[in-house]
């Protein structure tokens, strides 16, 4: 296929203009208002009317715009796909984007900012009557969070064959409702728009967030170039014991499972919380069946979430995981189920040259980043070049209502995301010409 050699001086003109940042902000503040709390914190998890809304919002925003349409589409996996359409259609496209849905009590910014910016960039590049070879797509990844739904990234693993649509309808929420009943829901509600077959090929993969942690803002760093995400390995503990009178029941006679869970709770920490300093272990969900003042629970469900940058270490720690639960939850059982089992993985070092460069020629500062949070992009990176763009938020606080960050520092992120995917799509243009 016969292409025009592209006018560089004309795209790196383009490239340095950014997007700025005052609609973005407004957009980002309004959007925060669909899930809020009290305290200025939002919930909006994963396929609920919350999420719905927000779709709305996106879809609404991709209407208004001036230039070439937006086109809304979504697929089996509830994510929502926002395309402006490129001069040929049969090309990979490139992908941009993050998540919607939200922690329980989460904040303004985890997700959303890369979802908005990535639609930002296409609404901008279609006001300035830019276009591209190959279609350009906002994504927002269902169920990223898994607070609702468990484990979280269901959308981007099932697009990136990670783990199977069926299966992943099967999930329920703590209500029993399931994925697939929420999902199908989510597809009456939106019943108009197109379906896109589950997993198409992409070209590159482009993810704007928050650090969600504390190194950028203690750097005085405007930009984070993330070189990977660190392992993650989750898993339900599941402890049966025998429910009895709490004044009746003699102790000596108890199958107790919060008890049990104390000592497996104690025992985990002492062997993988403190195995070095780089392992992150977390208990964060604990639910006693029946959950009644005076009466001994005859269930304890509780969560593990075990991180570390290493995956011969994090497999190490992982295979004690079991041990441990069963030899301190006597005289009751114990199942631990598996979850998650994420290794370590890296980012296209190529992508990051590019978004030094795009940082350096705004005059932002930056700096090579491993993220410690799981992201959409650990799965895309394995069917595609993926790449993360940091930014700082106020004092390294996430999944909180109390997440922050600047309108200065959204701005920047934004404009490097434009002005890398630009470079990228020069590059990609020059190669098919030099091939033509």
């Amino acid at each position: 296929m016969s292409t025009s050699k592209p006018d560089t001086a004309t795209a790196e003109a383009d490239c340095l203009r950014g997007i700025g940042s005052q609609r973005l902000w407004s957009r980002l503040m309004t959007l925060g208002e669909i899930g809020a709390l009290a305290d200025g914190g939002v919930n909006r998890q994963a396929l609920s009317e919350a999420e719905i809304a927000a779709w709305q919002y996106l879809t609404g925003l991709a209407a208004q715009g001036t230039g070439r349409p937006i086109e809304v589409s979504t697929d089996a996996a509830g994510n929502l796909f926002l395309t402006l359409p490129g001069r040929y259609r049969d090309l990979p496209p490139v992908l941009l984007g993050s998540h919607l849905d939200s922690q329980p009590a989460g904040g303004r910014f985890d997700g959303a900012y890369g979802v908005l910016s990535a639609l930002e960039v296409l609404l901008t590049r279609a006001e300035r009557g830019l276009e591209s070879e190959r279609d350009l797509i906002a994504v927002g990844w269902m169920n990223e969070e898994g607070s609702r739904f468990a484990p979280g990234m269901m959308g981007s693993q099932a697009f990136a064959g990670a783990a199977g649509i069926d299966e992943i309808r099967t999930v329920c929420d703590a209500d029993g409702i399931s994925v697939g009943a929420a999902l199908d829901h989510l597809h009456t509600v939106f019943a108009g728009l197109p379906r896109r077959a589950l997993g198409f090929p992409v070209a590159a993969y482009f993810e704007l967030h928050i650090e969600q942690g504390p190194l950028l803002e203690a750097a005085g760093t405007n930009i984070g170039v993330v070189s990977g995400i660190q392992g993650k390995k989750t898993w339900r503990i599941e402890i049966d014991g025998e429910s009895g009178h709490a004044g009746t029941l003699a102790m000596r006679d108890r199958r107790d499972p919060l008890a049990a869970f104390a000592r497996v709770a104690v025992a985990l920490d002492n062997e993988l919380g403190h195995a070095d300093e780089q392992v992150k272990f977390t208990i964060g969900r604990v639910v006693a069946e029946p959950n009644a003042p005076s009466v001994v629970p005859r269930k304890l469900t509780f969560s593990i979430d075990l991180r570390h940058p290493d995956n011969a270490m994090l497999t190490r720690l992982g295979m004690q995981v079991e041990a441990l639960c069963s030899a301190n939850a006597r005289p009751c059982s114990v199942r631990a189920v598996p979850l998650v089992d994420a290794p370590s993985n890296g980012f296209d070092p190529q992508l990051g040259r590019l978004i030094e460069t795009a940082a350096s020629a705004f005059g932002y500062s930056s700096m090579p980043i491993l993220s410690a949070a799981g992201h959409d992009a650990r799965y895309l990176a394995q069917v595609t070049p993926s790449a993360m763009i940091f930014i700082p938020c106020r004092e390294g606080i996430s999944h909180s209502p109390a997440e922050w960050s600047t309108p200065e520092q959204v701005g920047a992120g934004a404009d490097v995301l434009y002005a890398t995917l630009e470079a990228w799509l020069q590059t990609q243009n020059q190669e098919r010409h030099d091939a033509s």
